[in-house]
């Protein structure tokens, strides 16, 4: 006599096909999602392409594909040579601003006065244009790297800042009774759940800021400069150069994806859950 327990060779047999068909849906929705951003890439180089020839663009306007792919191969050594003070700018900035950040914030939530006194200007300093921020900070600490890292750490602080407040201050009242029940210090309370709440939240901004240190060291570069891709787009337009200006902007696109891919990655790695309000 069977028992609710006893699975059938025909139990056996459905389950290895829900089973094969769940791993086949995976590896599926995988390669779509592999596959779209190609396509999409794809067609937008097409597009490109359609465009320049069909309407005759003299190069010097806007070069076509193959000009741009030639330049990138003939001038890879001085792409490359103005990339790397770029990324160093880009990764230092982006590393003062975050932490400047995650500190702030940590600051804000254990006291509600220091951040109603000190939110607002935050707020303030982050609605100042970078292309206002950059002369003051470059007539400050003149034409090296320090400036460039300072506005790409301007330009990472406010996002990390804001997700940072939220992901702390987003914690399940009954968790947070709980810690209090047991007696937990603030310290305790701050490590255990709210640092840990506060993660995706974090990882969001952290996505963000990978993108817009780029752009706050590319933006340094333009102010006072004459290493970087920065530097490099400002000589390239000067001289009508668009090949060349086109392909530091690509450099700095590629990089910049690479660095958000890099944060992905670390995301994974590190946080296993999602809270349901973050987007």
């Amino acid at each position: 006599m069977s028992t609710p327990m006893t699975m059938t060779a025909g139990d056996a047999m459905a389950l290895d096909h829900e089973a094969l068909a769940y791993f086949a849906g995976r590896r599926r929705e995988q390669w779509r999602r592999r596959l779209l951003p190609a396509l999409g890439l794809i067609g937008l180089i097409v597009l490109w392409w359609a465009l320049v020839e069909g309407f005759d663009v003299k190069p010097f306007i806007a070069p076509s594909p193959q000009l741009v792919a030639q330049t990138m191969v003939a001038k890879w050594s001085v792409l490359w040579q103005n990339l790397i003070p770029t990324a160093i700018e880009a990764l230092g900035g982006f590393l003062m601003g975050n932490l400047a950040a995650i500190l702030i914030a940590t600051l804000f939530v254990h006291s509600k006065a220091i951040q109603e006194a000190f939110f607002p200007i935050a707020v303030m300093i982050n609605t100042i244009p970078v292309v206002a921020k950059a002369p003051i900070l470059v007539l400050l600490m003149g034409n090296g790297m320090e400036p460039k890292m300072v506005i790409a750490a301007l330009i990472c602080f406010f996002p990390t800042l804001v997700n940072m407040v939220r992901g702390l201050e987003a914690v399940n009242p009954q968790s947070m009774e709980l810690m209090r029940v047991l007696s937990a210090s603030k310290s305790e309370i701050f490590f255990k759940l709210r640092l840990y709440n506060s993660l995706p939240y974090l990882f969001s901004a952290l996505k963000i800021a990978a993108s817009t240190s780029v752009i706050g060291a590319v933006v340094g570069e333009w102010i006072g400069s004459t290493r970087g891709i920065g530097a490099l787009i400002i000589q390239a337009t000067y001289s009508f150069d668009s090949a060349l200006l086109y392909s530091a902007v690509i450099m700095s696109s590629l990089f910049s994806g690479a660095f958000f891919l890099l944060i992905t990655m670390i995301e994974k790695l590190v946080v296993k859950w999602q809270p349901a309000n973050v987007h």
